[in-house]
């Protein structure tokens, strides 16, 4: 394991335990076993190591879960419902990854406080808003939505989904249920039940809309 990988799962066991506020980079270069003089050549601040860390683990987790939204080219024969459903069940296992959880769930406790948590959240949602509108566009040219009020749509998408990852995020932390999905899947019921209400407003063709 190189030493900068070392440094950043380092601090992540340190903040999952005590929040990353309360965790200095003495204790940080304590847990690894080098004198803090060392730890500052590779990270030069605690918030470097935390964006290191938030860039380091989403890659992590992407190369076990194909990241983004999928070419609807790949889905002629499905309607928007499967084509939604597939396309974030990628987006879903990344987020639930077992650091890229553990890093969330400290960054949910603290972006009301702690301004680098809320920075790193609010560059996570935008993603998911720009990964969703390329996607809609693209559905919107094969007449798998309808062409009207997409970056709308886009944006109303995006957010419901944030808001229900943060509400399962919440039962979680509050120890309501010990994991992400409901049943066999990655889904909750709330999201499984919103994409099919979104799908039956914002579908195209019907016939299409109906091919599962």
């Amino acid at each position: 394991m190189e030493r900068k990988e070392e440094i950043i799962l380092a601090t992540l066991e340190l903040a999952s335990e005590n929040g990353l506020k309360s965790i200095s980079m003495a204790q940080i270069a304590e847990k690894i076993g080098i004198k803090a003089p060392s730890l500052y050549n590779h990270f030069k601040s605690k918030d470097e190591i935390v964006k290191a860390m938030y860039s380091f683990l989403r890659e992590k987790a992407q190369q076990n879960h194909s990241s983004g939204f999928s070419d609807p080219e790949e889905f002629s024969s499905k309607g928007l419902e499967q084509i939604l459903s597939e396309s974030l069940t990628a987006y879903l296992g990344m987020i639930t990854d077992q650091n890229m959880m553990r890093f969330f769930r400290v960054l949910y406790s603290e972006r009301s406080i702690n301004p680098l948590a809320a920075e790193i959240m609010l560059e996570e949602t935008e993603h998911m808003i720009r990964s969703t509108r390329n996607l809609f566009y693209a559905l919107a040219v094969h007449g798998k939505m309808k062409n009207r009020g997409i970056d709308t749509a886009a944006m109303t998408f995006a957010l419901t989904v944030h808001s229900l990852i943060d509400y399962r995020m919440d039962m979680i932390t509050a120890g309501k249920t010990a994991r992400f999905g409901d049943g066999e899947t990655p889904y909750t019921k709330e999201l499984t039940a919103f994409i099919q209400w979104f799908s039956e407003q914002n579908g195209g063709d019907i016939h299409e809309q109906k091919a599962h």
